[in-house]
């Protein structure tokens, strides 16, 4: 158990730094090289700088993710893309919700995702240790597919409706990109942040050429996507 606790609290230090400057850094863009994950930066700017709403959106993803670690003894990607950024982003902010000066700080969210990663990792991976081989069926059986449903669709048909309400602009980029997302990657999410964020970048300043250039990146990147994942050959076969 303390080997467990000591190995936890490295991964979980270096892993919630990591994660958690890199998220912050990704405000900073393009101006610095940032690291992180698109759909990491739309679900903290979704939460919009409230700290009950960080910490609550983490949690529901916790509960997800001790969830798989019981069922299958292994961290799911919620632990570093969503239950630690947005935890050291609520920890922050329950002190100064100037976002400025906390969520988009690297220096300070570094030290924050260092603390939540250490606590939270131990946690997850002590829980695991702990929980007799018996539970842990139950877990997989029933535990791992009613957390899974969060994913898919709960989270896709929140991001949409969020796209929605943003504009018409948006809605429609929202649901065109996160419907091609849904059948290619099997996850509207990723097309959806992606959709708001072109659609918000054309309101606000139209088809200018930065605009167009991201239109033209996230048009090639879905090609790709598809043929590496044989989307194409798959619709070809329906006819």
């Amino acid at each position: 158990m303390l080997a467990i606790i000591i190995k936890s609290i490295i991964i979980g230090v270096l892993g919630g730094a990591a994660v958690a400057a890199g998220a912050a850094r990704m405000f900073h863009a393009p101006k610095v090289q940032s690291m992180g994950a698109f759909r990491t930066l739309g679900e903290l700017n979704a939460c919009k700088g409230d700290p009950v709403t960080h910490i609550s959106f983490g949690l529901g993803f916790l509960f997800n993710a001790a969830a798989s670690v019981v069922a299958a003894g292994a961290l799911t990607q919620d632990v570093f893309h969503r239950v630690i950024p947005n935890w050291a982003a609520g920890a922050l902010l329950f002190r100064n919700k100037n976002v400025e000066e906390t969520l988009h700080d690297p220096a300070k969210m570094i030290f924050a995702g260092a603390i939540v990663g250490a606590v939270v990792v131990t946690f997850l991976n002590t829980v695991a240790s702990v929980i007799p081989e018996s539970m842990s069926f139950i877990a997989q059986q029933i535990l791992g597919p009613a957390a899974n449903l969060m994913i898919n669709p709960v989270m896709p048909i929140i991001f949409w409706l969020a796209a929605l309400d943003a504009g018409k602009t948006t809605g429609i980029w929202g649901t065109i990109l996160g419907g091609l997302a849904h059948m290619i990657m099997g996850n509207a999410v990723p097309g959806i942040v992606l959709g708001i964020l072109i659609g918000q970048s054309i309101e606000e300043y139209g088809y200018t050429r930065s605009t167009q250039v991201m239109i033209t990146i996230v048009t090639i990147l879905f090609i790709t996507i598809a043929y590496f994942r044989g989307f194409f050959e798959k619709v070809l076969e329906l006819f």
